[in-house]
């Protein structure tokens, strides 16, 4: 028998009591049981974005919230501004240009993020965008965006601020409200604790005034049809009822912890992870690392220098899975997330199976050394 642990940065493990709750006999979603949990479910959901405005539950995943939240904000021929600091900053550019917008995109080197002055340089050379679209996490580089600078220069321009907030929304504070976030979407599979399928989306005043004006097409992502359901505790579609139900149980589990300490438990983590990764002498790939996942930056030669076999054999040979880079990353760096259902033994774990795995690559390691540098940060 093998035990195995999930270290992605998505899916990332789920609660047992959540699983207990999901394999529930199913309810109808028409039902006042359905609307009771619904109910729970938003007052719940508000308070981890932090904000007073309706979240919206859409049945897909993170990218369909991207995709819907282009659809409802934007009229035929709009330009709006993209910040690629990677592959998602990237997707946000190729969903804008599917839909007819043009997209200015600031692109950074992978691993870097974007400063203030950049981001103000991109919004003052272009006056007409209606908006500027980002993550606070980039999960494809490990890096976190300055999301409150980035926000508080769209307002100064009158511009809408669209943040995915994937891998961040739970893991790190983002005060929807206080900030002044317009737009902030997430996925379940994340710090949510839940399988994959489920999308949240939160819009200003402002968001919902220019969704008010949206003409782009839309039939199923309708965000005013759900914005409309709520006030019975429903959606406007079949929803993903079971994950629902998990939901509900995920969110007490973060209610109890408290979103503080929550966002404390993360920082902890991460802290732990990056003394156990400088420990064993590699870099970060990350100059400003998120506390959803670290970055690895892996040497351009030697036994330590193939990303693919470190990921196989941590995932076959020793029941650990972490991932790689995607795309031109492919190979070069490796992904260990600390997020969501994430405690001290997971990080220990996480880093003793990258030590036997590059020992076993032939990688000179002094083991243990990793470890004890991440059980000394968890120590404080």
């Amino acid at each position: 028998m093998r035990k195995t642990y999930l270290m992605t940065p998505g899916p990332t493990p789920i609660p047992e009591s959540v699983l207990a709750v999901m394999s529930q006999p199913i309810i109808h979603h028409r039902t006042p049981a359905f609307q009771q949990i619904y109910k729970e479910v938003q007052a719940g959901l508000k308070e981890v974005f932090q904000t007073k405005q309706d979240v919206l539950l859409l049945a897909s995943t993170g990218t369909g919230a991207m995709d819907a939240t282009v659809t409802n904000l934007f009229k035929k021929g709009d330009t709006v501004l993209t910040v690629n600091a990677g592959k998602f900053g990237e997707r946000w550019t190729k969903i804008c240009k599917a839909y007819g917008l043009t997209a200015h995109e600031l692109k950074v080197e992978a691993g870097r993020s974007p400063s203030p002055g950049q981001v103000q340089a991109h919004i003052a050379a272009h006056p007409g965008a209606r908006a500027i679209l980002f993550q606070a996490s980039e999960t494809s580089t490990g890096a976190r965006l300055p999301t409150r600078e980035i926000t508080e220069l769209a307002k100064k321009a009158g511009i809408l601020s669209v943040c995915d907030a994937i891998t961040a929304c739970g893991v790190f504070d983002l005060p929807m409200d206080q900030w002044g976030i317009d737009a902030l979407l997430t996925g379940s599979q994340k710090a949510f604790m839940l399988p994959p399928g489920l999308a949240m989306v939160a819009l200003s005043e402002s968001a919902w005034a220019a969704n008010a004006q949206s003409d782009l097409p839309r039939f199923y992502f309708d965000f005013a049809k759900e914005r409309k359901a709520i006030e019975t505790h429903q959606t406007a579609w079949t929803p993903a009822v079971s994950l629902i139900v998990g939901l509900r149980e995920s969110l007490r589990i973060m209610r109890e912890e408290g979103i503080p300490q929550m966002f404390a438990r993360h920082a902890r983590l991460a802290r732990a992870t990056r003394a156990g990764v400088q420990a064993l002498g590699f870099e970060f790939f990350a100059e400003a690392p998120s506390d959803a996942v670290t970055s690895v930056r892996l040497p351009a030669s030697g036994p330590a220098s193939d990303g693919k076999k470190i990921v196989k054999l941590m995932r076959d040979d020793l029941g650990v899975t972490i991932v790689g880079g995607q795309d031109e990353l492919d190979g070069k760096i490796l992904r260990l997330s600390h997020f969501g259902y994430c405690g001290d033994f997971d990080v220990i774990t996480v880093i003793a199976g990258l030590e036997l795995a590059l020992t076993r690559l032939g990688h000179a390691v002094e083991l243990g050394r990793g470890v004890g540098a991440a059980m000394k940060e968890l120590s404080k």
